[in-house]
């Protein structure tokens, strides 16, 4: 087990409730959703054939078909994207705590469409229950992050961090395992498997009023430095925790007069440009990267390298396990920009092997099997990387006047790039077949360049993380000077311009 973890365990008991308790009704459920329609896709088609012949006596063709099931796996994302783009009014109005319980009412009432979707014959109430999905993650996603690094001790905020991408693993790799033949993947138990996080989002329900409301949230948003420091005490125990508080207590002395700042207004100032540059990059690589594209390759794969049909799901099953597994062993020694840059270096080589090896498919014999460990080793580079380090970041880099409209434009940016990828993954590998891969490695490459030229978070301040992006700016642009040399009557001038 790490040594951070041990001080948790030891200095901050409770700290580790909320990482479990946050997390099992906040980004578990955006794993889930994302992983668990795989399974059920048969029964879910033949419901909606069902529905349109017990209606109005008409069969679907096959098109049809696919084009209400494209409509319902995609309508999660539609309701991610409102519930992403409302969760920084609403965290900033009732609070990350408050947030996350009234967030679980939307699943729960999802959960409850769709367990009643196969007995009703309606397939709508699949759509809505995705829909309401959304919503519940959209908004899981900022308030769990949110309350998560503003209840950890500074000193063991990275580490905490991680733990928000492992419960997205936890959730992907849960959704996977839960829709094998065995458990709930089966024509009579599916609706079961689809309306599994109504449960999660109970036990948070129930469990979350114990556990107290957010540091940082009672002390900038409600002027309540006695709750503060309660708050702090039952958090992070008998331990010195002067020197944090003597940080919040300046940072909102620096923010004494300024509010909350909108998403425009983020947008509009110039001072946080490259913070906001940063994140619309790493998030846009986060979906981008093709993680996504390799797990849905992942069966042509395994089929290639002779593995039989109803083995399949077992042996993509490993693919969840692994990247469940490394998010779960990952020790941040190194900082987030290191973390990064390694992430997105091991990605980028491995899909151009990745290419090469599923392009030589068809001429030798052994090589599906290098494509597998390629699978396995591009997963286990995501999960180190990008996956441990980018959701976590708006909350590193940005103040607290600027916090709910950096995490609602984080998590827009990821929903819609998730979307489009929907809607695009098809028709590339429709037209270039194993090629497709370089679409991803583009990303790849371009988020690693850029990662290389932002600041370390580990263990600083969001001022001094600011400072660090105004002297990295301030050094670019004045490597942008030239000199012009005008030889006048007058003798000779040198003019500067900066560009």
């Amino acid at each position: 087990m790490p040594l951070s973890f041990s001080i948790l365990q030891i200095n901050c008991p409770l700290v580790i409730a909320i990482i479990f308790i946050a997390g099992i009704g906040g980004t578990f459920h955006f794993g889930y959703c994302v992983s668990v329609m795989t399974s059920p896709s048969g029964f879910i088609k033949e419901l909606v054939n069902k529905t349109c012949i017990y209606r109005y006596n008409l069969s679907l063709e096959q098109w049809h078909l696919s084009l209400i099931w494209s409509f319902t796996v995609s309508i999660f994302c539609i309701g991610g994207l409102i519930g992403a783009l409302v969760a920084g009014s609403l965290i900033s109005k009732f609070g990350r705590k408050r947030c996350l319980l009234l967030n679980n009412f939307m699943a729960i009432a999802g959960a409850v469409l769709m367990l009643l979707s196969q007995t009703t014959m309606s397939f709508e109430m699949i759509m809505a229950g995705r829909f309401l999905y959304g919503l519940n993650s959209g908004v899981g996603l900022s308030a769990h992050t949110m309350y998560l690094l503003e209840c950890a001790p500074k000193q063991l905020r990275e580490t905490v961090g991680v733990t928000i991408a492992s419960f997205i693993s936890l959730g992907k790799f849960s959704g996977q395992l839960l829709g094998i033949s065995e458990l709930l993947g089966t024509e009579k138990n599916w609706p079961w498997l689809l309306g599994f996080i109504g449960f999660t989002a109970l036990f948070q329900l129930v469990s979350l009023p114990f556990l107290p409301e957010s540091p940082s949230f009672l002390l900038f948003e409600r002027g309540d430095r006695t709750a503060c420091e309660q708050a702090v005490k039952r958090l992070w125990g008998n331990t010195d925790y002067s020197k944090e508080i003597e940080e919040m207590l300046k940072e909102k002395a620096a923010l004494q007069n300024v509010r909350s700042h909108s998403m425009l207004e983020l947008i509009q100032n110039q001072t946080v440009r490259w913070q906001l540059i940063t994140i619309f990059v790493t998030f846009t690589s986060l979906q981008l990267c093709g993680i996504n594209a390799v797990y849905f390759y992942s069966f042509e794969v395994f089929r290639a390298a002779g593995i039989q049909e109803h083995k399949l799901p077992y042996a993509a099953l490993g693919t969840g396990l692994c990247e469940l597994s490394t998010s779960f062993m990952i020790i941040q020694r190194t900082g987030k920009k290191v973390l990064l840059f390694r992430g997105y270096v091991g990605m980028s080589t491995t899909l151009a092997l990745l290419t090469i090896t599923l392009y030589l498919q068809r001429y030798l014999f052994w090589m599906p099997y290098c494509s597998m460990v390629l699978i396995f080793i591009f997963i286990f580079s995501f999960a180190c990387g990008p996956a441990a380090g980018t959701v976590s970041l708006p909350g590193e880099i940005f103040s607290q006047a600027f916090k709910s409209s950096a995490y609602t434009i984080a998590c827009t940016i990821n929903w819609t790039s998730l979307f489009v990828l929907g809607m695009i993954f098809p028709v590339l590998v429709e037209n270039l077949h194993s090629f497709c891969f370089i679409v991803f490695l583009f990303f790849c490459v371009v988020a690693a360049i850029y990662i290389n030229f932002i600041p370390e978070t580990r263990n600083r301040t969001v001022q001094e993380i600011a400072a660090e992006f105004n002297r990295i700016h301030s050094k670019s642009a004045a490597s942008h000077r030239i000199a012009f040399t005008d030889n006048g009557l007058n003798g000779v001038k040198t003019y500067e311009t900066k560009f």
